[in-house]
């Protein structure tokens, strides 16, 4: 088989080494007769592998003890309700950072609870800058102040972090999870859904500080309260047991790799790599985004005429470089590099790139 490197924004790319455990372990887990996705999640083999994934993704983010770690189902978009279900009641609001479309949704869902303060809205920019952290001020007495640390359709990614005080921040970073050193002590609640940079679809981690969890609301339904979850070390209900067994070998890939440092490293590579084309042929390729703002996780850019970027979509295919269509909402071109894209995909691209304007600039 011939792998192709997998440009897509989620599902995303996995690791070639965790694919191939999987197949291995699949039919039979362990000697233990059955398979994984068959075993009870109460069997002591499924326990261990719950708990040592919980262990491996705070040794790897360098959760501090004052934090608690818990792994739900319905994807982020699930958080988009819970976070403001346990923090926002009685009365209290919350501010929000409108950055795209992610942040958008998670600020519409927020509404519905109470009041949204929006301390940094940019719209203006059509969502292609950001601003500096140190500008971001939560309003007193906020119930919490949310940011979306990349949007991974319009492009963009928080190189730094408000400075919220007593109130708490809350972060989701679904798409640039774990490929980079965040200072987990500063954020009170941040999640992420698993399918960019974690493992497949299908769970979502959640990260929440004990003083945090302390205030949540207490009259919730038992699934939609944080409380609940930590009590029961996740296990309140069934889990997604296959998708956290998988998250479980990418931890110990990221880990055998070298850790963050490695990755950390590997994202700037893959993301400088693409960039430095774009910024050499500013007459051919195009990228909105501010450079200060540019993620290193989406790379979206444009080509001088739509003709233009569907043919280069199409000949990418053919040359092994599947995903680079951008989002239908803005439409373009986008490279989603997250924690598993090899470097050499990224490399090998960034020649392609050069190859296509050569012929066609």
């Amino acid at each position: 088989m011939s792998r192709k490197f997998n440009f897509n924004p989620g599902p995303s790319t996995l690791p070639l080494p965790v694919l191939e455990q999987v197949r291995d372990e699949f039919v039979e887990f362990h000697d233990e007769g059955m398979s994984i996705v068959e075993m009870s999640h109460r069997a002591k083999s499924y326990d261990a592998v719950h708990n040592e994934c919980i262990a491996l993704f705070k040794e790897l983010m360098q959760v501090p003890d004052t934090h608690k770690i818990i792994l739900l189902g319905g994807g982020a978009t699930l958080q988009f309700s819970m976070v403001p279900m346990n923090l926002m009641y009685d009365g209290r609001s919350c501010d929000f950072t409108l950055t795209g479309a992610w942040a958008t949704a998670a600020h519409k869902d927020a509404g519905k609870f109470g009041q949204v303060d929006v301390v940094f809205d940019g719209s203006s920019s059509n969502y292609m800058a950001l601003t500096d952290p140190s500008r971001v001020k939560p309003n007193p007495g906020s119930a919490y102040l949310h940011v979306t640390s990349n949007e991974t359709i319009q492009g963009t990614q928080w190189k730094g972090w408000p400075e919220t005080g007593a109130v708490p921040l809350v972060a989701d970073m679904s798409s640039d999870i774990l490929s980079r050193r965040v200072p987990v002590e500063k954020f009170g609640i941040l999640y992420a859904g698993a399918q960019k940079n974690l493992g497949p679809a299908g769970v979502t981690v959640v990260v929440i500080r004990e003083d945090v969890l302390a205030a949540c609301n207490k009259n919730l339904p038992a699934y939609l309260s944080y409380a609940t979850h930590v009590k029961k070390n996740s296990l309140y209900n069934t889990p997604p047991v296959f998708a956290i067994y998988m998250m479980k070998l990418v931890f110990e890939w990221a880990k055998s790799v070298g850790g963050m440092d490695t990755i950390a490293g590997w994202a700037h590579q893959r993301a400088s790599a693409i960039y430095d084309v774009i910024d050499a042929h500013p007459e051919f390729f195009r990228c909105p985004v501010a450079k200060e703002s540019r993620s290193e996780m989406n790379v979206v850019f444009r080509l001088p005429t739509e003709e233009l970027e569907k043919l280069f979509v199409s000949e990418s295919a053919a040359q092994g470089f599947h995903g680079l269509k951008g989002h239908r909402s803005v439409g373009g071109l986008r490279a989603s590099i997250y924690n598993a894209m090899p470097v050499e995909g990224a490399i090998g691209l960034a020649q392609f790139m050069k190859e296509f304007i050569a012929t066609h600039g």
